[in-house]
């Protein structure tokens, strides 16, 4: 019988190269959010690809960035976290951006890794071809890369040939997780990740660090549709009025874009409640961060 093989790979990088985006294109369906706005995935969300010879299972990270309040210490501290308790390291940096200081502090970790770690230049689609031969030599003369992959994630460039490399580096191992999963977190976490990202997306710069979505309830109502209950949490109470809008215009539309999404993820009818609520300060209180799935990771 063929060998099974099976593995980790972490999927990291500085906020905004395309970790989510290549990580979404990997696994087929919408699993991470998406958003132009830096720090939106907070947890270690996880994909799981599966063919009939191997599984791999990708912990996409939060960005590397350097914190400037508890939060984003429990993010960091995920992020690095997830690069101990791989089998592979994806590095990902962006093609139309030069190397800056986030890629060096994180190739300094990356130095004494002691798994492959293959250096991905995602968004090839935005440079001229002639420019990749410079960013590789650039990188290449910092670290030791098992690999090079150049990849467009929004075009699908190039992603069969990563898949296909990390296959050959997938020690031997069992199926973690049913062929027909494509994640470990449990539904109501992308539920409440898909209400973010739409939050994320409609309201302006001054709300979106400071959400967070909890879901209250999550059960079919006697009309045979999905009741999803949940709470958007702010920091201020000029937040929760933008959050509202006027006359509940705003969480209107962001109820009525999330339903959409949710109802592809559970390929069912969905009835959406929101709620918005103000919380002061909770991204520097460790209970609220533990109360909205921020748990600082054991060492």
């Amino acid at each position: 019988m063929e060998k099974h093989t099976s593995g980790f790979a972490a999927i990291v990088g500085r906020p905004n190269v395309g970790k989510s985006t290549l990580l979404n294109r990997i696994i087929g369906q919408k699993i991470t959010i998406i958003s132009d706005k830096a720090q939106t995935t907070r947890n270690k969300i996880q994909g799981v690809y599966t063919t009939p010879e191997t599984q791999i299972i990708f912990i996409d990270t939060p960005g590397i960035h350097k914190p400037k309040h508890r939060l984003g210490d429990v993010m960091v501290e995920a992020a690095y976290s997830a690069i101990r308790e791989v089998d592979v390291v994806l590095f990902v940096v962006s093609a139309d951006q030069k190397r800056g200081k986030g890629d060096n502090l994180i190739m300094e970790r990356l130095k004494n890794s002691s798994v492959p770690v293959f250096l991905i230049i995602n968004k090839i689609d935005k440079i001229h071809p002639d420019h990749l031969l410079e960013i590789i030599q650039d990188y290449s003369e910092q670290i030791d890369f098992a690999e090079v992959i150049p990849t467009s994630a929004t075009l699908g460039n190039n992603v069969e040939t990563l898949l296909t490399s990390l296959e050959s580096y997938m020690p031997e191992g069992p199926k973690y997780f049913p062929e027909d999963q494509v994640t470990d977190h449990p539904e109501y976490f992308i539920v409440s990740e898909l209400i973010r990202e739409k939050v994320l997306l409609l309201t302006r710069d001054e709300v979106p660090h400071s959400v967070a979505v909890t879901i209250e309830s999550m059960k079919r109502n006697e009309n045979d549709k999905i009741h999803i209950q949940a709470t958007i949490i702010v920091e201020r109470d000029s937040q929760k009025g933008i959050i509202i809008g006027k006359s509940g215009q705003m969480l209107k539309k962001i109820g009525s874009l999330a339903r959409r999404e949710i109802e592809n993820l559970l390929g069912d009818k969905v009835y959406l409640e929101l709620w918005v609520k103000v919380q002061k300060n909770w991204r520097d209180k460790q209970t609220y961060l533990n109360d909205y799935g921020y748990k600082k990771d054991e060492e």
